[in-house]
């Protein structure tokens, strides 16, 4: 089905009403387009209170549409104001606005009036508001003579302004004479009528200079008051004299200085009333007296304040609601209280309207032979009266039209004609105020027109409302049908909303909505349509949105918004900060997709935006950015409650730069004796403010304070003031007291001092007192100075004594101390270890016995028994002085012990000393042991040399240590194979006193390997391995061998490659060009020039002749194929492979100089062996 727009019916009142009321609404709607012809329209006018600027030209608004253009007239004071007959007024070429030039002659208050506008035209005539013009007023004050003002301290005071009276009426305020605004606060405030109130007065409101000041901002003028002078006294300032001769009225006011109970200054009485108009801004006020200070609070008796309209002025003396309405009506109470009473006085408000629309007459467009009607309804309180006017005229005295009938606040039109044509004016209004209304009944027959621009292009964003204009017009109001598609296909109710101005609405677009759409207006005068196409974008959205974010002062901190956005739109990416821009600043650098802020500031902190928009939609992210740092330094630090031993100290936070103080750490210095050294005193949670700190006697202490949080600790804070604290005695004694003697006859005593902060006061010394351990000697005691050792003389060598030392100053002595042991000083041991005997484990341990010495001649602590001993071996070659010892000491009494890492068969002295803290005592007799042989080590190095065809010669040194008499040689030995399997091992034994062998009979070319070993009567030592490689017994096969391994060599063949390839290449192109390649004629011989036996008569090599015919090159080897060099080729049959360097042979003839020469196949074929060598074999041929 097709969707259609047809009027909706609207009840207007609960009784019946003819159709036709139903369809003005509809009409009324539309704007008739302005090359149809209408009645005027009123479209811009002054305001009805008019206030005017006396110095500047009058300038009174009408302005009027219509078709035919209106013509303007003015009344004035309900007179025709004729403006041609004052020279003054012009009106406006096309308007109705008056200017009347009063800046060149004439004064504003002659053409203070009402003046009202008319626009007609042939359809009818339209009517501005009564327009009031007054010229502002700023009058100046008048004259008048302020007497002094002298009042006690704590009286009221209210200082009158009463301002000249002024139009619009002037805002006040209070200054000095330096025209600086004089403080107010709950004790001291200005009012609504402007004076200023004193709950009470205090001496510094004493002043000379108290100014009223009135400020016309219509004229831009400020007035001001005479000075007022104010003097507060103290009632002690007044002498008895004075008192006397001073009545109550001499002094300002009777009321007494001391406190009170509040009492209202205004309003008077218990009781007010206030009235006001609905919509404005409803004020009550109530300002109290009393000492101290009254409170004021606010309620309403009968409900409830309102809350979004409610606000408080003026230190909560002043209650304001604005936007009041009836509802508002009632009684509201002000409560003023002090702590001596309080009291209560009742304003009761009435609300009362000036008329206010309920429906404003709208313009009505009808065809010949409709019905309409036109409504005006209003409001007010008191209800408001409604009259009409048609074209500016009573409607009772105005022409009479069949067409319309009066009901009350209804015009109803039944079957219009051309002439029903009109404007009405619909006048309601009250006591305070009315209200004017144009709306004219235009009388047409006009087919459908559509006023939406063709081919209008919408777009929207997916899944939001689409709304598509069909703005039209025709008499009788058309039917307005919606279709989508070339094909015109309906449009669905169930989807799709049509307004009454012919809008199309899609609550929900899709991808699928594109499209075109048509629309079609009809009335039974014709029909119009208009096509318009909607576009369905993808919505833009942050994919990547900013994250809260917490950082370090100083630091660096990024925020990303990713944007993802309809490929067909632009967006724009900005970025706001707690939704402003962001600071001009060259820290804050926008990157793509990034906002980076650098070196980030306290004042960084806050709320970043990101805001992503296109022409069509915008979205936005936001994030917090934290800015942390380690706290700010405590302040304002405070020593209270100062006692001996203990003081409280309190501090203020400093800001804790948005992480929380954890903790406080406290930290002191003793600027009498450690000036400069802060130290730690206690810590207390981040939470408390204040510590109770226990003090030292005698110390002069200053305190700081750090704060810490998660990020770190704070600077430190200020110092706090000294407090030294009372001297006392030492709470304690010395510490690590010792009694050493550093002599055999003395006793040194010491201890570790008192610092100064445990001295607890002057004068520091140290009782020292000590006595024998075993003797009834009585404590022997002397006072020291502030040291740290005493020595005692003449003492028994190695005597316990029992030792204390208490510390005493001016004050006392500290508590008595604890007693320690200590000893007189050793002596050298006097007596030596007896009955030493030695028993030998094996070659390498021997295990010593002893008998201990007396405890008495050790004369001192016995901290063990030393042995010395060394071997004799050899000692005979050098001198016996430098024979060197070893030592070994076996702590505390110990009277046995074991000797490890002795030489096998040696032979080796030693003696025994007992040690104490002074030294050794004498040497024990000497003993004498042997240690048994033991296994030798490896020999010192093995050889392999001469290396023949079938035999390998060993050569090695002894072992380095025999440790004993070597009785043979182990050798064994067995042959590796090309894949490194062992073979069978033989073994042979050779005499102790050979250091050469020659091994026979082996295979050639292989690799043995040889384990060889020394041996004493005690056994085998340790075995050293070698390997070697027999020769191989072909020479040739031996130089290709190696040859073939040379980088040289194989560079060599590479270059001959080459040149070989350049030569066939020539060889080619000469050919096909028709050439000859020349070469010897005896060439059959394929002899290599580098190897052409020498010329009989010269010596020389003999060379090719290039006198002979060229033949192409011939295929060949330059050597046989089995690779022997013919007789008459060569005498010298191995010359040709050593380039002129002779050849070395063994005794068998087997070839064993090195292959150098250049061939150019690889020598892996011949008959001289048969098997080729392998290439470890080739590796190692050579030993």
């Amino acid at each position: 089905m097709q969707l259609k727009i047809m009027p909706k019916k609207k009840r207007l009142s609960a009784g019946r009403v003819p159709l036709i009321l139903f369809l003005c609404q509809m009409i009324s709607a539309l704007d008739v387009p302005l090359d149809l012809v209408q009645p005027p329209t009123i479209i811009q006018q002054s305001p009805k209170d008019y206030i005017i600027d006396p110095r500047e030209n009058i300038v009174i608004q009408c302005e009027a549409k219509g078709k035919p253009p209106p013509s303007f007239s003015w009344t004035r004071n309900g007179t025709h104001f004729d403006i041609d007959k004052d020279p003054l007024v012009t009106m406006k070429t096309g308007s109705g606005t008056l200017v009347i030039n009063i800046m060149s002659e004439g004064k504003a208050e002659t053409y203070e009036g009402v003046y009202q506008c008319t626009a007609r035209n042939e359809r009818g005539a339209a009517i501005s508001n009564n327009i009031v013009v007054r010229p502002s007023r700023s009058p100046l004050w008048t004259k008048e003579k302020l007497e002094p003002i002298t009042l006690r301290s704590g009286q009221s005071l209210v200082l009158p302004c009463r301002p000249p009276i002024g139009l619009p009426p002037a805002i006040i305020f209070w200054m000095d004479n330096s025209f600086q605004r004089l403080p107010q606060s709950e004790r001291v405030s200005q009012g609504l009528n402007g004076d200023l109130y004193f709950s009470n007065v205090l001496p510094e409101d004493s002043r000379e200079d108290y100014i009223c000041y009135a400020r016309f901002n219509h004229t831009q003028t400020i007035q001001q008051k005479q000075p007022i002078s104010v003097k507060v006294i103290l009632v002690d300032e007044l002498n008895d004299t004075i008192a006397a001769n001073l009545s109550d009225t001499e002094v300002y006011g009777a009321k007494s200085n001391r406190e009170r109970p509040p009492t209202f200054l205004t309003p008077e009485g218990n009781a007010s009333n206030k009235e006001e108009l609905r919509g404005n801004v409803l004020s009550l006020e109530c300002i109290a007296e009393g000492l101290p200070t009254p409170i004021i609070y606010w309620i309403k008796e009968d409900g409830t304040l309102p809350i979004n309209r409610t606000f408080y002025r003026n230190f909560q003396k002043t209650l304001q609601i604005i936007q009041v309405s009836e509802a508002d009506s009632g009684k509201y109470q002000c409560i003023a209280k002090n702590a001596l009473g309080v009291i209560h006085h009742t304003i009761s408000v009435t609300v009362k309207a000036a008329p206010y629309w309920i429906m404003a007459p709208q313009n009505l467009v009808l065809s010949p032979g409709e019905d309409g009607a036109l409504i005006c309804r209003a409001n007010g309180n008191p209800k408001p009266r409604i009259s009409w006017l048609s074209n500016g005229v009573p409607i009772e005295i105005a022409p009479d039209d069949p067409s319309r009938k009066i009901s009350g606040d209804t015009i109803i039109f039944s079957s219009v004609q051309e002439r029903s044509s009109a404007v009405y004016q619909c006048n309601a209004s009250n006591e305070y105020g009315y209200l004017l209304g144009n709306a004219f009944v235009n009388v047409l027959a006009e087919p459908p027109r559509i006023l939406t621009s063709a081919n209008t292009l919408y777009q929207v964003i997916a899944n939001r409302p689409a709304l598509l204009d069909c703005a039209f017009f025709g008499s009788p109001l058309p039917t307005i049908e919606w279709f989508k598609g070339t094909k015109g296909s309906a449009l669905r109710e169930d989807t799709y909303v049509l307004h009454e101005n012919g809008t199309l609405e899609i609550p929900v677009a899709q991808k699928d909505s594109t499209g075109t759409y048509t629309c079609v207006a009809r009335n039974k005068l014709g029909m119009a349509k208009n096509e318009v196409h909607l576009e369905i974008k993808d919505p833009t959205r942050i994919i990547k949105q900013p994250e809260y974010a917490v950082v370090q002062r100083g630091s660096t901190v990024s925020f990303e918004c990713k944007v993802k956005h309809d490929h067909t739109l632009i967006p724009t990416v900005i970025w706001l900060k707690d939704n402003g821009e962001l600071p001009s600043d060259g820290r804050f650098t926008i990157d793509k997709d990034h906002l980076v802020v650098a070196d980030v500031s306290d004042n960084d902190g806050g709320t970043y935006t990101c805001v992503a928009n296109t022409t069509l939609d915008n979205v936005s992210a936001s994030a917090v950015l934290s800015v942390v740092d380690v706290p700010n330094p405590p302040f304002d630090l405070e020593l209270t409650d100062q006692l001996d031993k203990s003081v409280q100290l309190s501090w203020t936070p400093g800001d804790d730069n948005n992480s929380p103080i954890t903790k406080f750490i406290i930290e002191y210095e003793d600027a009498m004796h450690e000036a400069g050294l802060w130290r730690h005193q206690t810590e207390v949670p981040g939470t408390q403010t204040t510590a109770q700190l226990k003090l030292s006697p005698y110390v002069n202490y200053s305190f700081r304070v750090m704060a810490e949080n998660s990020l770190g600790r704070s600077l430190p804070s200020e110092a706090s003031e000294q407090y030294l604290t009372k001297a006392a005695e030492p709470d304690k004694n010395p510490m690590t007291v010792e009694g050493l003697g550093s002599e055999p006859d003395n006793l040194v005593i010491t201890w570790q001092p008192l610092n100064g902060f445990e001295s607890n006061g002057p004068g520091l010394q140290y009782k020292v007192s000590w006595r024998q351990k075993d003797g009834d000697d009585e404590w022997t005691s002397v006072v020291v100075a502030n040291v740290s050792k005493y020595i005692v003389s003449g003492t028994p060598t190695f005597v316990p004594y029992l030792i204390k030392v208490q510390a005493l100053n001016d004050v006392g002595f500290a508590p008595e101390p604890a007693v320690v042991m200590g000893h007189s000083g050793e002596d050298l041991p006097m007596v030596a270890p007896g009955n030493v005997h030695v028993t030998v484990v094996n070659s390498t341990l021997a295990e010593v016995h002893w008998d201990p010495v007396p405890l008495k001649s050790v004369r001192g602590h016995l901290q063990g028994y030393r042995i010395y001993y060394w071997t004799d071996q050899n000692s005979s070659k050098r001198n016996r002085r430098h024979i060197e010892k070893k030592i070994l000491t076996f702590q505390g009494s110990k009277t046995h012990g074991m000797l490890p890492g002795l030489e096998p068969f040696s032979h080796y002295t030693l003696n025994i000393r007992v040690i104490n803290g002074k030294g050794e005592g004498p040497a024990s007799p000497d003993r004498v042991f042997h240690t048994p042989e033991g296994v030798p080590s490896a020999p010192s190095s093995l050889k392999i040399v001469n290396p023949t065809l079938d035999s390998l010669t060993l050569e090695w040194d002894p072992p380095s240590h025999p440790n004993g008499i070597l009785t043979e040689y182990t050798l064994k030995y067995q042959p590796i194979n090309s894949t490194h399997e062992l073979g069978p091992l033989v073994d042979l034994k050779i005499p102790a006193n050979k250091t050469r062998w020659t091994l026979k009979n082996l295979n050639f070319s292989t690799r043995y390997k040889f384990y060889f070993y020394a041996q004493t009567s005690a056994g085998s030592g340790s075995q050293i391995t070698e390997e070697a490689v027999t020769t191989v017994d072909e020479a040739m096969a031996s130089r290709q061998v190696d040859i073939a391994t040379q980088g040289w060599f194989i560079g060599l063949m590479c270059a001959v490659a080459l040149l070989i390839l350049i030569l066939l290449i020539v060889c080619f192109i000469r050919r096909n060009k028709g050439g000859k390649y020349p070469v010897k004629e005896k060439e059959d011989a394929h002899a290599d020039p580098e190897i052409q036996p020498m010329k009989e008569d010269d010596g020389t090599f003999g060379e090719y002749s290039d006198a002979e015919d060229h033949k192409p090159l011939k295929k060949g080897s330059r050597t046989p194929s089995d690779r022997t060099v013919k007789k008459e080729d060569s005498d010298d049959s191995l010359v040709d492979y050593g380039e002129g360097v002779n050849g070395q042979f063994n005794e068998d003839g087997s070839f064993i100089g090195q292959y150098s020469g250049k061939k150019e196949k690889e020598p892996a074929e011949g008959n001289e062996s048969s098997e080729a060598p392998s290439p470890v074999n080739a590796m190692n041929s050579f030993v």
